[in-house]
């Protein structure tokens, strides 16, 4: 997903239900950005995230919002990370019109946003053989 948004060391990555944290970490140790968002509503993910990120030696690159994507602004996002069912990624979309500029890249993986056009789409197999669907939008570009 990273790899495929381009990211690099002058972006703010927003990952929306960041989970254990795993996204941020990578973000900012293996492409450098500038600056890596994690929000989630489930308090155990956040304290496990958290955690997970202070053992990196991140934490003045990386954080957890415990909160509602929904609720949270996200304006300052270059990149927008997702692992959301399509009907979240559907009502998540007046969100990613309203706030995020032109040139910001919204990575979904497994499940498209209904209505837009995607920048580029990539099957990628994972350690298991496991083959999963990865879908890059850029806002500006193909009516998004």
């Amino acid at each position: 997903m990273l790899k495929l948004s381009n990211a690099g060391p002058d972006d703010v990555l927003y990952d929306l239900g960041c989970g254990d944290g795993r996204i941020l970490i990578t973000a900012v140790k293996e492409f450098n950005v500038k600056k890596a968002v994690g929000i989630e509503k489930d308090l155990e993910r956040v304290k496990e995230a958290s955690l997970k990120i202070k053992e990196a030696n991140i934490s003045d690159r990386a954080f957890i919002i415990h909160g509602d994507f929904f609720e949270v602004s996200i304006e300052e996002a270059t990149i927008v990370t997702l692992f959301l069912l399509t009907s979240v990624n559907e009502a998540l979309k007046p969100k990613f019109e309203k706030e995020l500029r032109d040139g910001a890249r919204i990575v979904s993986h497994e499940f498209r946003i209904p209505g837009w056009r995607e920048e580029r789409v990539v099957d990628v197999r994972d350690d298991n053989g496991l083959s999963h669907t990865i879908y890059l939008y850029v806002k500006g570009k193909h009516r998004f």
